[in-house]
């Protein structure tokens, strides 16, 4: 990946050059050098990565080049800490070098002419290898265009082609329940000790088996998500086995698909505590991708299962007698087909033509696209990560003919077509998304990924290029959606109208993730040299003593687990100099934490640091005033923390600032209006009049750049009637959310009902709104733009009459989400009138909305969805 090394660089060196800073300029004609190569050799490098697999001397090269980058952009990050620390002493005056300062000056300049002479020898180096290819000209006006194409998700993933028979089948079996195949006696011998399991009557085990890609893994969630499988069990829980499993972590799954967390109890007790919860009812279970029952594991579960009531099991693996030693017997056994040529080429349509509802514009192209799908040989995986790639692309028949013949190529040194396409997936993608694809190489196996924490993560580290004056967070989603729309990460958990909150990646995928990456130095597992490293409980503190060369550390705990870090482990984050991204997501530390980030300040590279979760967090640590880089700070979570220090407000640099979810937080500090680049502002809490240190609502209107706020208001002393309409002035304010939990006092109603918003207003949320009908300025008129819409946790019983809107204003939202709204009675047929471009709408805990067409409507509710939008 030395591309995506070189971009990050020259961007980092290019703004750092315009910025003239004295300290850069020092060594500015060494950096001008080294800028003008790395730019002339950017046009070999996509084909140098390329071809490096089958040259044993360019891959020595490219690893070279890799490693001279990093080494340069290290120097380069030295002399601007070297500058921050010149303003910190010298406030805004310019200063003279002491003597002391001599020694930096001369081996940064020793080591910068090292470096350029030997990044010039490997530019002849390279010639020799690869043809001569002319400047690349068009890299700003490929990513504007890449940018574009990402502006939306264009390709539902969740969509399925040829798979419809094959969940037919599997839910007959279930439903089958008692037709005699359930009194299952077997006893196997696994090498290492003999198993005997009795499935007794009422555990209907069914197996789904065959190779990796074949689609065993969306068949079962297919079914697992049916209407009619969902109505007919009492339970449901879906359990990711993986190959690097324990007994306690497969129990705890189950008992937090059954709503209890359960972090501290014992193999019995909780094998136990999932007895309890199951008595009685009638429940399925997943066990997806299981490889191994050694230990016995499955014998012990399986006998602590109650019986009866049709109760059901799924296990998706690849290996036939793991699947005949859980009870599964020879007819239920499904083995998935291969696609047929017209299954793949629809498959393939629907993904690489999704910008024209699967249709091929491009008669000139169908030719290529079909041959490259008669070499995916019927595998989905195969097929979708081939079509994400064509997505991506421009329909120009040369371009398709290039990748077709790269593809050709790839299969002649590997003939399995899904590891060939993944591959070719990987080598087509732009510089910036190589470096964001191979973060997941951090992650264990079947870990449940928060996508907040990647884009930051991305952002931290530079990853993410700034281009045309569009908003970082804005690029940072970019990103994400660009690898989701080449199929290499799907979505684990979304919003009620689809936007993905969590995300997760095959297990092939993962394999080629950490195979590359181990490759090209981005990140080796369990090395003390690596760039790049997980946070677990079990993390060696040996790969933090002597690793000088660490870049990110961050939490990658599994849904419901925290990290239990040592005192020791937890110094040694201070000593990294290189680090930039320190995500210590819920941990819980031995010791007291102001004692182990105290010399956080230290960390001068610091751009993303994430105390979410941690605890105890009673108050933010003073040592982080000093990180004059950073660009966000994650606090949320963090119950305990009543204030924040003003010196937050000197971190010029924020971005995104998150204290959401920080119940005793009391108010924000005065001055953050001085944070002009602050895009996300979560958790916003303003003062009452008597505080005198207290941000209030006014300072909002200072924060130009702001995209997405979260305001928790509880007193109507906290906003003043000349501050009501603040938001109006956010010009960049797309995502708004209004909190009012725990209201106090009657007139906070009143006010909050005369706010007035910026007209570009995309998604709105209303919490705990005290008042006795809606706001007044909740209405089609006021927010002409406004697409989705959530209301929850209020006590009214009608919306305010202009919330109707007229005959000539309707709404425009796509999606609609009532939620906990215990009072409300309204009727369908107005809202349907009032809103006629709705898609979706969420209702729960809504009794009294009874003509709402939500199917399995109920007392928790269910989602309506426009017709079109069930195909």
């Amino acid at each position: 990946m030395a591309d995506a090394v070189v971009s990050v660089f020259l961007e980092k060196l290019v703004n750092a050059l315009a910025e003239e800073h004295r300290t850069v300029i020092e060594f500015q004609e060494q950096f001008e050098r080294m800028k003008r190569q790395l730019q002339l050799m950017q046009s070999f490098l996509k084909d140098a990565d390329r071809m490096k697999r089958k040259n044993q001397t360019l891959h020595t090269i490219m690893k070279d080049l890799r490693e001279l980058v990093y080494d340069a952009e290290d120097i380069l990050a030295d002399c601007q800490t070297r500058l921050n620390e010149e303003t910190e002493i010298a406030g805004s005056c310019l200063i003279c070098f002491s003597p002391t300062e001599i020694p930096f000056l001369s081996q940064t300049g020793k080591r910068l002419k090292e470096i350029n002479k030997k990044i010039g020898e490997i530019r002849e180096d390279m010639r020799s290898y690869l043809a001569p290819l002319p400047v690349s000209q068009t890299s700003a006006e490929d990513y504007r265009n890449e940018v574009q194409r990402w502006s939306s998700p264009i390709f539902d993933q969740t969509q399925i082609v040829g798979l419809e028979e094959d969940a037919m089948k599997i839910k007959g079996w279930l439903f089958q329940a008692n037709d005699g195949l359930n009194a299952i006696a077997f006893q196997a011998n696994d090498g290492l000790n003999a198993i005997v399991c009795q499935a007794n009557v009422g555990l209907n085990a069914i197996g789904i088996v065959g190779m990796g890609g074949l689609g065993k893994t969306t068949t079962a969630q297919k079914v697992f998500n049916d209407r009619e499988v969902e109505d007919h069990f009492d339970r449901r829980m879906w359990v990711s086995v993986s190959q690097t499993f324990s007994e306690e972590e497969i129990m705890r799954s189950m008992l937090k698909n059954l709503g209890d967390a359960s972090l501290g109890d014992s193999r019995g007790e909780l094998l136990n505590k999932i007895h309890q919860y199951l008595l009685g009812k009638r429940y399925l279970i997943v066990m997806d991708d299981v490889w191994s029952l050694e230990n016995g594991w499955w014998a012990r579960l399986c006998d602590g299962l109650p019986k009866g009531n049709g109760s059901g099991i799924i296990i998706t693996t690849r290996i036939e007698e793991v699947a005949r030693k859980m009870g599964v017997v020879k007819g239920r056994i499904h083995q998935p087909s291969l696609l047929s040529k017209e299954l793949s080429w629809l498959l393939f349509s629907k993904i690489a033509f999704a910008g024209s509802q699967g249709e091929c514009q491009y008669p000139e192209l169908e030719d290529v696209g079909k041959e490259m799908v008669e070499k995916c040989g019927g595998l989905p995986l195969a097929i979708k990560a081939v079509g994400g790639i064509m997505l991506c692309k421009s329909p120009s028949f040369d371009e398709w003919r290039r990748i077709a013949d790269n593809f050709r190529d790839e299969l002649a040194e590997n003939d399995d077509s899904v590891m060939a396409s993944l591959q070719l997936s990987y080598d087509e993608l732009p510089a910036h998304l190589k470096s964001c694809f191979l973060s997941f190489s951090i992650y264990p196996e079947d870990c449940v990924i928060l996508k907040e924490q990647l884009v930051h993560w991305w952002i931290g580290e530079g990853f993410v290029p700034t281009r045309n004056g569009r908003l970082t967070i804005e690029l940072g989603e970019a990103c994400f959606l660009g690898l989701r729309n080449r199929c290499l990460v799907e979505a684990a958990d979304k919003s009620y109208h689809g936007k993905v909150l969590t995300c997760k990646i095959h297990d092939l995928v993962r394999d080629l993730v950490i195979k590359i990456a181990k490759e090209e130095g981005f990140c080796q597992l369990n090395s003390a040299r690596s760039r790049r490293l997980g946070l677990r409980s079990d993390i060696n503190g040996r790969l933090l003593q002597t690793n000088s060369k660490l870049r990110a550390l961050l939490s990658t705990t599994k849904t419901g687990e925290a990290n239990k870090v040592s005192s020791s482990a937890a110094r040694r984050f201070r000593e990294i100099q290189y680090l930039r991204v320190l995500d210590l997501s819920k941990s819980i530390f031995d010791t007291h934490l102001k004692d182990i980030f105290s010399q956080m300040g230290s960390l001068k590279l610091l751009t993303y640091l994430s105390l979410q979760n941690t605890h105890p967090m009673i108050e933010v640590p003073h040592s982080i005033g000093k990180l004059s880089n950073l660009q966000v700070l994650d606090l949320s979570y963090c119950h305990n923390l009543k204030t924040l220090p003003t010196y937050i407000t000197t971190l010029e640099k924020l971005t995104i600032l998150d204290v959401s979810n920080c119940g005793s937080l009391e108010y924000m500090p005065e001055g953050l209006g001085k944070l002009s680049n602050l895009q996300v502002l979560l958790g916003f809490k303003p003062s009452g009049p008597s505080c005198s240190d207290g941000c209030r609502v006014a300072e909002l209107k200072r924060l130009t750049q702001l995209k997405t706020l979260e305001m928790r208001i509880t007193r109507g002393n906290e906003i003043a009637y000349d501050e009501l309409g603040v938001l109006s002035h956010l010009q960049q304010l797309q995502f708004l959310t209004i909190d009012c939990f725990d209201s106090h006092g009657s007139d906070l109603a009143g006010k909050l009902d005369k706010l007035s918003f910026p007209q570009q207003l995309h998604e709105l949320s209303i919490k705990f709104f005290p008042g006795e009908l809606t706001p007044a300025w909740l209405n089609p008129i006021s927010h002409p733009r406004l697409q989705y819409l959530s209301i929850s946790s209020a006590n009214f019983s009608h919306m305010n009459p202009r919330f109707w809107g007229t005959d000539t204003s309707v709404w425009k939202l796509q999606g609609l989400m009532l939620e906990s709204l215990s009072d409300l009675e309204e009727e369908w047929s107005k809202v349907h009138q009032a809103m006629p471009s709705l898609r979706i709408m969420s209702v729960s805990w809504c009794p009294k909305l009874e003509s709402f067409p939500v199917e399995d409507f109920g007392f928790k509710g269910g989602v309506w969805r426009r017709e079109e939008e069930r195909r």
